[in-house]
């Protein structure tokens, strides 16, 4: 095929693909930017706070009766914690519960340090689609990313033949 007709087809393939990839993709794009600052903002995930820094000395249960003197995270039994992060370094351990709230408490002290709602989860189930339903994850999302990887190939190449055919026709002069 010659490389005219093959680039009239990469354009013709980017013209009816990108109506169907702009509305993921603007989503992937503006929420990865919002995870890529997390660390920087307070909004976003809260920030790690210094305990006492030594070997943890606070036990599961403990941790559980901290957890549950917060009214805010709704812990009420374990089935309502989504997970624990014990920081030796840091003598802290972030308990997160279901409904996204987070407290960290001293490791040494059990005293409760910050209480705050964790928004980066929910950014993170947006960015890759399951915060919609798996159905959008797997049917919108996904092939959303498949077909950017094969718009920002075909746009390469599209990019290089103009540049390409430029340098075979300086070499001729």
């Amino acid at each position: 095929m010659p490389k005219l007709k093959l680039n009239k087809q990469l354009r013709k393939i980017h013209y009816w693909i990108s109506p169907f990839i702009f509305i993921p993709v603007l989503v992937i794009f503006s929420t990865g930017v919002l995870l890529q600052l997390k660390k920087q903002s307070d909004w976003i995930q809260p920030p790690i706070q210094q305990g006492v820094n030594s070997i943890p000395s606070i036990e599961f249960e403990e941790i559980l009766e901290a957890a549950k003197s917060i009214p805010e995270a709704g812990i009420k039994s374990w089935a309502d914690i989504d997970r624990i992060d014990v920081r030796p370094t840091d003598g802290i351990s972030k308990i997160k519960s279901h409904n996204r709230w987070e407290i960290q408490i001293d490791n040494e002290t059990k005293e409760v340090l910050s209480v705050e709602y964790r928004r980066s989860d929910v950014i993170e189930s947006v960015h890759d689609g399951s915060f919609f339903t798996n159905y959008v994850k797997f049917g919108w999302f996904l092939p959303a990313g498949i077909l950017l990887i094969i718009m920002s190939l075909s746009g390469i190449y599209m990019f290089l033949l103009p540049l390409s055919v430029r340098g075979k026709k300086s070499k001729l002069k």
